[in-house]
């Protein structure tokens, strides 16, 4: 999914070339934000318009809203419930057939809270998340909230020979994607309007 109104986007996109397979387009009043794929349905959020669309996986047809009474942020889901940041320091618990928030958990590490929690990934039992406006990943116990691991991907699109903008940070174009490829065991990071997604060996740099 994409974001910013009137550019928002739900697409299929080819891992190969980086291409669409298949998408649809918000309308103009919605900021598309978090994604996630649960049980043939994907769920999306949006920023500010306090609304979550959920569609078939299949054919991307809009199936049902949902009323969701913070912004949205990060969503992804640990299997069975559907888990969701809103800029804050917490995760939000939720069932999927009726978004009835079950629990919110608070995300900490030894400085106490971490605040501005965005794009989250659920992978072997944590939670994986960026930090807005850090290049910094946090793998996260998702019953405490604690930060067990960290990884700095700062400089990870020079190190790469991508080319740099340096009012990126500025613009807001920064880190805040994370997928996940079952079958390879690979993490894949992209950020706003990056040129280029990166792969990472899973586990290897979280400390």
């Amino acid at each position: 999914g994409t974001g910013r109104n009137g550019f928002s986007k739900l697409m299929y996109t080819s891992l190969q070339d980086g291409k669409s397979t298949r998408s649809i387009s918000l309308p103009y009043a919605y900021f598309g934000e978090g994604v996630a794929l649960l049980n043939g349905k994907i769920y999306q959020l949006t920023w500010q318009n306090n609304e979550v669309f959920v569609y078939d996986a299949n054919n991307l047809q809009k199936l049902q809203t949902f009323e969701w009474p913070y912004e949205g942020w990060g969503l992804t889901h640990d299997g069975k419930n559907l888990i969701i940041s809103t800029g804050s320091s917490n995760l939000y618990f939720v069932e999927p057939s009726s978004f009835k928030i079950l629990k919110t958990v608070g995300v900490t590490d030894n400085n106490g809270p971490v605040g501005n929690i965005n794009e989250l990934e659920y992978i072997h039992g944590h939670v994986y998340a960026n930090q807005y406006g850090a290049n910094i990943i946090y793998k996260i116990d998702p019953t405490s909230g604690r930060v067990v691991g960290k990884m700095d991907l700062t400089g990870i699109r020079e190190k790469n020979s991508i080319p740099y903008n340096p009012n990126d940070e500025m613009m807001g174009n920064v880190l805040n994607g994370i997928a996940y490829d079952s079958a390879t065991q690979r993490m894949y990071v992209t950020g706003k309007l990056w040129a280029a997604m990166f792969e990472l060996e899973n586990e290897k740099g979280f400390r």
